[in-house]
């Protein structure tokens, strides 16, 4: 409908409904209403991820840091011994990726469970797939792996003889 349209109608309601007020709304503003609750969950949600990550990324790397800081001496006598940088990293990276993992399992259930019990509210019903699950925890792993490679390659190639030295 046209805005120029509106006192027409207005008219026509008060000729045969006199005694209830004329109250109206578009459509398009009715819809607008309806998902603005959600649009902001969706900011609020990508804010809080986005901080959440960051965290649990320096949380992360802490993790690695002090793992490294307290096997020190160990990666100094692995180094002796002929360990590569590769079989290091591994060793460091192992303990946090089991973390992450365990993360991970307990985590896509709970999301799972919350993702179905939001999408009920809608009219047109969806499932959400598996491998959506899959992919964000390769994406987790990943993230994990990254922020502790680092650390882990730079103890890797640390000197094993200042390690020793130490103590």
């Amino acid at each position: 409908m046209k805005p120029e349209q509106l006192p027409l109608v207005q008219s026509a309601w008060q000729k045969h409904y006199p005694a209830f007020p004329f109250e109206y709304t578009f459509l398009d503003a009715a819809f607008d209403a309806q998902y603005r609750k959600d649009k902001l969950m969706i900011t609020l949600f990508n804010g809080f991820s986005l901080l959440t990550l960051l965290v649990s990324c320096l949380g992360l790397f802490g993790l690695a840091t002090y793992s490294a800081e307290q096997r020190t001496k160990e990666i100094g006598v692995r180094k002796v011994l002929g360990a590569s940088v590769v079989s290091i990293v591994t060793l460091l990276s192992k303990d946090i990726l089991k973390l992450v993992l365990i993360a991970i399992v307990i985590a896509a259930p709970l999301a799972w469970y919350a993702m179905t019990q939001w999408l009920a509210d809608f009219a047109y019903k969806i499932t959400i797939p598996w491998w959506m699950f899959a992919v964000a925890g390769f994406v987790a792993v990943s993230i994990a792996l990254l922020t502790v490679s680092f650390q882990s390659v730079r103890a890797a190639l640390m000197n094993p003889v200042k390690s020793l030295r130490t103590d």
